[in-house]
């Protein structure tokens, strides 16, 4: 008897991998959960194990960590946790002067947006599409479609998954594997998380994490592609484009200055 499919949901015990992990065990998905906290993943594991009946295995690693995205799709391979469903959410900003930010903790989140999710992405793509199916959603960030002063670099990493994952889907059209880019906006507050705790301050109007979640998994059911939650991020998103290019940082440095 063939091992059940797992959905993996990195930067699950909060935000939106919270609440794709929630979603995702209500369409009766195992999952495997993954971010740092440990007690916080048990805690949703359990939530989902009564609430859906679903397997559920957790992980606490930190993807910011060199070649850990390597180091846990072994782990995987290692149990036979066969996954059909990557969801590349683990994230976090920094807000200030490039050059006034400590390096480390910027390159820790170039390892965390990008060589994580490539690394993974590379170490799970085989076996979905040796089975002609599977999917691959790509969190990114409407921050991704300009440069942003004060998050220069947030932006670059979101920059770089959002073509980088765009690009894939078209290279895996033809397997049946599909890719989804979703590119928020602002998210509001998620009631369940500390007032005051850190919320990245990026482009557009504000969201749910519900609403993101629900227009993602509709464009994976639909066969993938781009999607921008909300009306009137689509349209910041396509105004910007018949601007100058030059124009677009000096536009966006008067609104994200601190």
């Amino acid at each position: 008897m063939p091992e059940p499919a797992y959905a993996l949901v990195t930067g699950a015990s909060q935000g939106l991998g919270k609440y794709f992990a929630r979603a995702l065990a209500a369409r009766r998905w195992n999952l495997v959960l993954v971010a740092r906290t440990q007690a916080k993943l048990e805690a949703l594991a359990d939530e989902l194990r009564a609430a859906h009946a679903v397997q559920v295995a957790v992980f606490a690693r930190d993807l910011a960590e060199p070649v850990a995205g390597r180091r846990l799709a072994a782990q995987l391979a290692e149990r036979d946790q066969r996954i059909e469903l990557l969801i590349n959410n683990a994230g976090f900003g920094l807000r200030g002067e490039f050059r006034a930010l400590p390096l480390e903790r910027q390159l820790e989140m170039i390892n965390l947006h990008d060589v994580a999710a490539v690394e993974l992405t590379y170490a799970l793509l085989p076996p979905m599409i040796a089975a002609a199916r599977g999917g691959i959603i790509n969190v990114s960030s409407v921050a991704g479609f300009q440069p942003i002063p004060w998050a220069a670099l947030y932006s670059a990493t979101k920059a770089f998954l959002t073509t980088f994952s765009m690009a894939l889907r078209e290279e895996l059209r033809p397997t049946g594997v599909r890719v989804v880019t979703v590119s928020p906006g602002r998210l509001r507050a998620d009631p369940e998380e500390p007032a005051g705790a850190e919320r990245q301050k990026v482009p557009g109007k504000e969201q749910t994490h519900e609403e993101v979640v629900k227009e993602t998994l509709a464009k994976l059911d639909s066969g993938g592609g781009l999607v921008i939650p909300g009306r009137a991020n689509r349209l910041t998103v396509r105004a910007q484009r018949l601007l100058p290019p030059n124009a677009v940082p000096k536009i966006v440095a008067r609104m994200s200055k601190p």
